[in-house]
């Protein structure tokens, strides 16, 4: 019996430890937008990908550095998925999982999607082949959103940095594909209050989130994306690193010859596999993780 209810013990604190790891992020509501129906997460035989479709409400999922190897730095991860899905495992999870493990925080961030039935992937997949320009509309009504869940995802981690042991001055956001345009949108639109002390845009959807000047105090940028990126991305990251440049910015960009489209953590036998780790070694360069 006493074993049963220790069984009993741990299994509850482990539930609640997990629920303390979910942070519901502060938004405004839309009046113009309406979400049916409850976030969904599934396995996409589409995408070969676990997916988070018809999202409403911001939240982040914390992934923390075991105890003792904190080096004091955050990542902020948008996942990619034409702001239909989240990819959430090779552009979310494993993303977090990996540098949690070499001592970087990192918060998942779900940010709002466009409004989706039971199948988003089969949704989006359709309007490709029938009516791409409905994507587009629908993609400009939610990405104002999306970008503002992500300047609050800022706001939140470096309010309660202490509480995460973490430096608020060497807190990131780093996003794939659509979520990389969520990224450029936070480069354009932070103040501040919320912004990010570096950005790491890989292969961002700049056919949706079109290069802008950046603001004069831009954080550090590095730019990932492959130049055979079958959805036509390397020459809007070229833009992106360029713009940066022309200004006198401090900005990489690391363009791979192979690697396709929304590669993340995928394993491809290819150097894109290794992607994470130049951005670690330019973390450490730029200052912020100490190896």
């Amino acid at each position: 019996m006493r074993k049963k209810i220790l069984f009993l013990l741990f299994i509850s604190c482990t539930l609640f430890a997990g629920a303390q790891d979910v942070i519901e992020l502060e938004f405004e509501k839309s009046n113009a937008i309406a979400w049916k129906g409850n976030e969904k997460e599934y396995y996409s035989e589409a995408w070969s990908t676990e997916v988070v479709t018809n999202v409403s409400k911001p939240s982040m999922l914390v992934y923390k550095p075991a105890t003792g190897s904190n080096c004091g730095a955050a990542v902020i991860i948008a996942p990619g998925g034409a702001l239909y899905a989240h990819s959430i495992n090779s552009e979310g999870r494993e993303v977090a999982k990996w540098l949690a493990k070499n001592g970087i925080t990192a918060f998942v961030l779900k940010y709002r999607l466009v409004p989706t039935g039971e199948d988003a992937v089969a949704e989006i997949s359709e309007l490709s082949r029938t009516n791409k320009a409905k994507i587009s509309q629908e993609v400009a009504k939610i990405m104002p959103l999306s970008i503002a869940d992500g300047l609050a995802a800022i706001s939140y981690v470096r309010n309660h940095a202490n509480d995460y042991e973490i430096d608020p001055t060497k807190i990131g956001f780093m996003g794939f594909s659509a979520g990389g345009a969520v990224t450029m949108g936070v480069a354009y639109n932070f103040t501040d209050e919320n912004r990010p002390d570096f950005l790491v845009p890989v292969y961002p959807w700049t056919t949706e989130m079109p290069v802008q000047a950046p603001q004069k105090n831009a954080p550090p940028m590095l730019i990932v994306c492959a130049s055979d990126d079958p959805l036509g991305l390397a020459p809007g990251s070229i833009e992106l690193y360029q713009s940066y440049q022309n200004i006198g910015l401090n900005v990489a960009l690391h363009m791979y010859s192979k690697g396709g489209h929304g590669f993340g953590m995928r394993k491809k036998g290819l150097a894109t596999d290794r992607w994470i780790e130049r951005f670690y070694d330019w973390a450490v360069v730029e200052g912020f993780v100490a190896k």
